[in-house]
C-alpha cells in the first residue's frame, strides 16, 4: 500500500472515537433525565458533566493514539 493511501487513523482508533461519542451521548441523557426545575439535581450538575467530561477525554485518548500499521 503507497503512503497516500493511508488512513489517518487505525481500526482501534476509531472503536474508542465510537466508544466516545455513545459517552458524550450517555452524558446528554442523563442530563436531560433531572427531574429538578431547571436541572439543578445530582443528575444535571454532577452526574452527566462528569459523563460528559469522561466522554471527551476518550476521544482525546482516541485522537492521540499511535495507530498500528
Amino acid at each position: 500500500m503507497s503512503e497516500k493511501n493511508k488512513l489517518a487513523f487505525g481500526k482501534s482508533n476509531y472503536i474508542i472515537m465510537i466508544a466516545g461519542i455513545l459517552t458524550l451521548i450517555l452524558g446528554f441523557i442523563v442530563m436531560t433525565l433531572d427531574s429538578t426545575q431547571y436541572g439543578f439535581g445530582f443528575l444535571g450538575l454532577t452526574l452527566g458533566p462528569i459523563i460528559v467530561f469522561i466522554g471527551f477525554i476518550i476521544e482525546i485518548f482516541a485522537i492521540l493514539k499511535k495507530p498500528k500499521h
